[in-house]
């Protein structure tokens, strides 16, 4: 029994004998949420997506929707839909034909369909375009046929693998408002799967990052990204900094690091007992620069080993006096860094992160985030 509207448990699978592509996954999901799966390719969010949808059978553990187990249930046997990152549209058939298909296997009376499909096209913003075949369509209104297909049915649940993936950045950003649009307006679960960070960070209530067939962490976007849990997390999510260091001395939350021969100062919430070793995490947009020497005694030294521009952005690539790299990023270009330049650098010890001090413990299962 399970006590949440959707619930995986201890979901384990394994293509290979002894590799296994999910390693006892759990997670809770509540109606009407919108979670993003995001991780790097083999990292197990498809084959967490089609477990769920019922394509694919876990060797072990179980998939409950509104308390009943479904494991074991046939695809059209579950309230469950999904939308392909291929759209899967049926070429010989026009938009009209192709949101009908799965009412008209249902044997839905027809005048029915007609008015489905008449809603879900107002919906999707695709009136007048009932006649058409895919071929005549742009990427973005396939992608709205197939999302129209997929609610026609009226799921509990809308599975969606990279969508948008085929989109242009351009019309993948603004799909990404539309889909928001469209779940907050139906109220439908959507569990979206995805490699790009900034779309699971503009569309989701929260975000299950996933590595290696398990999870890494959950939380609302703020969260991730804020309060990474890991360097996995940290460095995957953004563009931030690893630092390792030890304790050397502890003032209540604030706590002084050894870097290299350097000390710096973090804010944390962490038990740390001086002599410990630390791992901590700062993102390259909080790495602050001053290169004309002319800091305080809180800055540390660095040596510039490059800097480039990307989209207004600059990057500077420094090496501190240990060997460890750190990138620094900032809006604006700025002439004066120059390669090869000593450079005194800083960071506020709020914007530190302590990351990998438990790991232990991989199981999801809040409903605002975190691990518990």
């Amino acid at each position: 029994m399970s006590d949440s509207f959707l619930e995986l448990k201890d979901l384990k699978k394994s293509f290979t004998p002894g590799e296994y592509v999910l390693q006892g996954i759990n997670l809770k999901i509540e109606q009407g949420e919108f979670v993003t799966l995001l991780g790097s390719s083999g990292c197990g969010k498809t084959t967490t997506l089609r477990i769920i949808a019922g394509l694919e059978q876990p060797d072990s553990g179980s998939v409950w929707l509104e308390g009943r187990d479904v494991t074991n249930l046939e695809p059209n046997e579950r309230d469950v839909n999904t939308v392909f990152q291929n759209y899967a549209l049926f070429p010989h058939m026009n938009v009209a034909d192709n949101i009908g298909y799965g009412l008209k296997i249902r044997k839905v009376p027809k005048a029915d369909i007609r008015k489905k499909v008449k809603e879900m096209l107002e919906l999707v913003q695709l009136e007048g375009y009932e006649k058409r075949k895919p071929a005549e369509l742009s990427g973005g209104q396939k992608q709205r046929v197939a999302i129209a297909r997929a609610l026609a049915n009226n799921p509990r649940v809308l599975l969606l693998d990279e969508p948008l993936g085929a989109l242009d950045l351009q019309l993948r950003r603004a799909m990404q408002l539309e889909l928001k649009r469209l779940q907050k307006k139906l109220g439908i679960t959507f569990i979206y799967i995805t490699h790009d960070q900034e779309e699971a960070i503009n569309m989701s209530d929260r975000i299950v990052v996933m590595n290696q067939g398990c999870f890494e962490q959950t939380g609302t976007p703020d969260e991730i990204y804020n309060h990474p849990k890991t360097s996995y997390v940290a460095t995957f999510v953004g563009n931030a900094n690893i630092l390792k260091g030890k304790a050397t001395g502890i003032n209540g939350p604030f706590v002084q690091v050894k870097i290299g021969s350097e000390i710096a100062s973090i804010y944390t919430d962490e038990t740390v007992k001086a002599g410990d070793e630390i791992t901590f995490a700062v993102r390259s947009e909080n790495i602050a620069l001053d290169e004309n020497e002319m800091g305080s005694a809180k800055y540390l030294h660095a040596t510039v080993k490059e800097k480039n521009f990307a989209a207004g952005q600059l990057r500077v690539l420094l090496v501190l006096s240990d060997g460890t790299e750190i990138t620094a990023s900032r809006f604006g270009m700025n002439a004066n860094i120059q390669p090869g330049q000593q450079i005194k650098w800083h960071f506020d010890p709020k914007n530190a992160v302590v990351v990998d001090r438990d790991t232990e413990n991989q199981e999801v299962t809040g409903v605002s985030g975190g691990n518990p």
